[in-house]
């Protein structure tokens, strides 16, 4: 029987993959990472395949329009009859171009662990309390100057099995649409000085160092509101040298 890995098991192979790099800037995360391991598993092994008519696939995806998003959908504390558990937040930012131009009217959705750590879903059967006022779920779409704001609660971390007694820092999901759902970019944010940074393999298979702090928000006092929320900003840059890193690479402006 193969002992279970252990997290120094894992530190030692992210320092190794580290080294290899020599801190040089990437183009992507290696999707079969190591320390990452359902990574391994799961990344694509096969080339990819062309469509032939590339407009085609956007028959099945989904539509929305301003119509279909109200001004409830980005502040997740007001979903429900009653307030949620846990430190209420204000994330706020601007979605931009490599050239630092806004992004206007991107779809921006977000989704996240309550405060205890855990999802709304059926597949996480991690022993902390659900929140019967939170689902954690939340979108907005960008202003004329490309900005976002989202009201919620800050997320616990939690356990997720990739090895011994390993736990994700907290962290908020992100996507931004572009003009269709084919363009859609998926990415983390973090939160300032997380003891369970060094640790975790997702935000480690970022071997840039510099292209891992563009994924953790700043706390700005400025955004957060009396009595009510701390602020964090994080901006979402889309191309170019200070892009923000996806979950499948660098991404392309969306215009």
């Amino acid at each position: 029987m193969t002992p279970p890995l252990t997290q120094a098991d894992i530190d030692r192979e992210i320092a190794e993959l580290h080294t290899a790099r020599g801190g040089a800037a990437a183009d992507h995360p290696d999707r079969d990472f190591a320390p990452y391991r359902s990574s391994v598993l799961r990344h694509p092994k096969q080339p990819l395949v062309a469509l032939k008519d590339p407009e085609a696939a956007e028959l099945g995806g989904p539509v929305f329009g301003v119509t279909d998003v109200t001004p409830f959908d980005s502040d997740l504390t007001r979903q429900h009859l009653g307030e949620p558990l846990g430190e209420r937040i204000t994330v706020q930012g601007r979605v931009l171009d490599r050239d630092g131009r806004p992004v206007r009217g991107q779809l921006v959705e977000i989704w996240q662990a309550n405060a205890s750590g855990r999802y709304l879903h059926q597949r996480d059967d991690h022993p902390a309390p659900l929140d019967p006022n939170f689902t954690g779920v939340g979108r907005c779409l960008t202003d004329d100057e490309g900005g976002y704001r989202f009201t919620t609660i800050k997320p616990g971390a939690y356990p997720w099995r990739n090895h011994v007694n390993a736990w994700r820092p907290a962290h908020i999901h992100f996507s931004v649409f572009g003009r269709a759902f084919t363009q859609r970019l998926v990415t983390q944010m973090y939160f300032p000085n997380d003891p369970l940074f060094p640790y975790d393999p997702v935000l480690n298979s970022v071997t840039d160092e510099r292209a891992r702090q563009r994924l953790v928000s700043a706390y700005d006092h400025d955004l957060s509101v009396p009595e009510w929320t701390l602020g964090y900003r994080w901006d979402i840059v889309l191309d170019g040298p200070a892009a923000t890193w996806m979950e499948e690479g660098r991404s392309t402006t969306t215009g």
